[in-house]
């Protein structure tokens, strides 16, 4: 829906597999070898004509779509045989969210650029930050002596508002160990999560950490009204959840307790058994 944006851009396959891999609990089993695309892709165009692959760890928007077995592991490896750079987009992932501070140390995937947001400050003031490996950096430091390292910039740069949430929210994710606190509670959410795969017009339920999707099946013609009928009913019952197409998407607080894991899953039961 919002055109070509950057041109010169491929795409290679989603790797959301219901027909093998539905109500997976954590990482998926098959679909790792849709990241050899990549391969094809490079020997269309060239390596020395890509400037970077860019995927997010755990895909959001899209549907929350947890990354197979060895997936990234073969993207790396690709990138790493062609001299590409690889690009982590971790504003979902980075900061505890699935049970490691970035989803980079839970794959033990080491991206060349690191992309993050949101949880850089707890979402509540706007703050974004890149990572990048030393030589690229390096890089950028070895110009001209007379020219700015890195000409670029936007009218917020270095805001003292944000750099002070910044700097109280890791102050925060240290004391009340917010980074790791996904990894002690991810299975019990996971356990609560597939307990409503007995629900009318579930299709799919997929999770990691403190990440969860429940696909519902759509309503012929009418894409996305099943779940947003699930969306009002749950808002009326105090209970916030995101949909994405017919998905809702669930990525609770990380200070989140299992009581309220279990108001959380009571409430969405009786939202999706009641004939959404």
């Amino acid at each position: 829906m919002f055109g070509t944006l950057l041109t010169g851009v491929d795409h290679i396959p989603h790797t959301h597999l219901p027909e093998k891999n539905a109500f997976t609990k954590g990482e998926p089993e098959h679909g790792a070898d849709l990241a050899d695309t990549l391969e094809r892709i490079v020997a269309l165009h060239d390596p020395s004509t890509v400037a970077a692959v860019i995927v997010e760890p755990v895909a959001g928007s899209t549907g929350v779509l947890i990354p197979p077995k060895g997936y990234l592991q073969r993207l790396r490896n690709i990138c790493d045989k062609h001299g590409i750079l690889l690009i982590f987009d971790e504003v979902i992932t980075g900061f505890g969210r699935i049970g490691a501070p970035f989803a980079a140390e839970y794959f033990g995937v080491t991206p060349d650029i690191m992309t993050t947001a949101k949880g850089l400050t707890n979402g509540v003031v706007p703050m974004g930050a890149v990572f990048v490996r030393d030589e690229i950096h390096d890089a950028f430091m070895n110009g001209p002596e007379h020219m700015i390292e890195f000409m670029h910039g936007y009218t917020y740069s270095g805001n003292p508002i944000a750099s002070a949430a910044g700097l109280a929210t890791l102050e925060t994710y240290q004391e009340e160990g917010l980074l790791t606190r996904a990894k002690e509670l991810s299975p019990y959410w996971e356990e609560q999560l597939h307990s409503l795969k007995d629900c009318p017009h579930v299709i799919d339920i997929r999770n990691l950490g403190l990440i969860g999707a429940i696909e519902l099946e759509p309503i012929a013609g009418e894409p996305t009204k099943r779940a947003f009928s699930a969306f009002l009913k749950a808002y009326e019952d105090g209970l916030l959840i995101r949909t994405t197409g017919d998905i809702i998407a669930l990525s609770p607080p990380l200070i989140i307790t299992k009581n309220e894991i279990d108001e959380l899953f009571d409430k969405l039961r009786k939202v999706l058994m009641n004939n959404i």
